[in-house]
């Protein structure tokens, strides 16, 4: 009786420890995004519950109620700098983001709100900024509800929450221009000097091409014969209209980069100077 009793504790035990140590899928599997974003990052935790033939809006998530906008804990977006949403700026830092959808349109809200699970737990009075978006009718299904960022520029991108047949956009902009503007009037007139990167931002962004120019020559002098450097200022050239310049910069260029094995910027040059022609 003993020995039976014994192995009974035993089996028990066996069964006790297997099942602490069993791992099975979550239903609804939490993912974590960081996008980087303007001059830092957008980080957005969320769970991904799937259709699994039932039926989604107006039934598991009801319209005019708010939801948590996933499942399981609360939906979360971490913004690394500060940025604009409907007209609203938002500081940097960690926020709740939640939902009411409808048929036609949703209510996206930005709460301080780190926990709402439930309607219950909602509070109005935390809301940062209430963002009402048109649904867009999809002509297939979506199993698993997906958050993502979307068209993401320097200064722009759309936060896209899509599930079964719909899909929701959110704009998400922030100031890039002033801050790069603040970093190289400050740093151009500190050392060393950062022209080359200070020249390329007013290239690429239409601000003043002489200024640009300026600073290829100053970031020349740093680094005498720099092949991308070369290429660079014939390109700035050709968009001035001074032709000539940019063909005997693009050939320098062509010279520099052929002694540096670039064949990269070999061609480049090349292809500008087909341009010129």
């Amino acid at each position: 009786m003993k020995h039976t009793w014994l192995a009974l504790v035993l089996g028990c035990t066996i069964l006790t420890a297997s099942a602490q140590t069993l791992k099975t899928p979550a239903p609804s599997p939490t993912q974590t995004i960081k996008q980087d974003f303007g001059l830092s990052s957008i980080e957005l935790s969320y769970s991904r519950p799937g259709i699994k033939g039932r039926k989604i809006f107006g039934d598991i998530v009801p319209f005019g109620k708010v939801w948590r906008t996933g499942a399981n804990n609360a939906t979360t977006l971490t913004f690394g700098e500060d940025v604009i949403i409907g007209g609203t700026k938002i500081p940097a830092g960690k926020y709740g983001l939640l939902s009411i959808p409808d048929a036609d349109s949703w209510v996206l809200i930005i709460t301080k709100q780190l926990n709402v699970t439930s309607p219950a737990a909602y509070k109005p009075e935390s809301d940062v900024v209430r963002v009402t978006a048109k649904t867009i009718a999809l002509p297939f299904a979506i199993e698993s509800f997906t958050i993502q960022f979307g068209n993401v520029q320097p200064a722009a991108c759309e936060l896209q929450l899509m599930w079964d047949k719909t899909v929701v956009i959110v704009p998400i902009t922030t100031d890039v221009d002033t801050k790069v503007m603040t970093q190289i009037k400050n740093q151009v007139e500190g050392d060393p000097r950062p022209y080359f990167n200070a020249a390329m931002y007013y290239v690429d962004n239409g601000k003043d091409l002489n200024k640009a120019l300026e600073w290829f020559n100053k970031s020349l002098e740093q680094n005498p014969g720099a092949f991308f450097i070369l290429y660079q200022k014939a390109n700035c050239l050709a968009k001035l209209g001074r032709k000539e310049e940019a063909i005997q910069t693009a050939n320098a260029g062509v010279e520099a980069a052929t002694k540096a094995k670039n064949d990269d910027y070999v061609a480049l040059n090349k292809k500008l100077l087909a341009t010129l022609k």
